[in-house]
């Protein structure tokens, strides 16, 4: 369902408010997010911030975070931060992705704060940047994202 056009900066915030209620039940109902531990801590226009409490799950063999739970960490924020800039009811999927791992990560919580560099009529570049809880930037990712409807297939698999 598209977003109405604001008339006002309060329909402007039901709208973001409402997006942030759909971003929150989507993530709960997302199986890998939910089995990865991912909560929203923060979700405003083009804005969101993720929290993942470490634990064995995440740990590579080397006791530090893996890289594929930085990044997805990473993805699912940037793809949030995307659809918080949007119009209700668009459709976000990752079209490429950057990651620097800069920092091990063994314990305590890991926040991943994506933000909405430039978005145009399909395409969202974010930055997303993953610290943990002494302030360390752990990854930084630069992602883009394709945004709006998606077209349906003729021969569905």
């Amino acid at each position: 369902m598209p977003r109405p056009k604001p008339s006002s900066g309060t329909l402007k915030k039901t709208d973001e408010r409402i997006a942030a209620q759909q971003l929150r039940r989507r993530l709960k109902e997302n199986r890998t997010a939910s089995h990865l531990g991912f909560t929203l801590a923060k979700a405003t226009r083009g804005h969101v911030i993720l929290v993942m409490k470490i634990d064995a799950r995440h740990l590579q063999i080397h006791g530090v975070v893996h890289g594929g739970v930085l990044a997805t960490l990473t993805d699912t924020a940037g793809g949030l931060a995307s659809y918080m800039a949007c119009p209700l009811g668009t459709r976000v999927a990752t079209v490429e992705m950057k990651i620097n791992y800069l920092e091990g990560a063994e314990r305590g919580r890991l926040t991943a704060d994506a933000r909405v560099v430039r978005i145009g009529r399909h395409l969202a570049v974010v930055d997303c940047d993953v610290t943990d809880d002494s302030k360390r930037l752990v990854a930084k990712a630069l992602m883009t994202f394709f945004v709006g409807p998606f077209a349906a297939r003729a021969n569905p698999r």
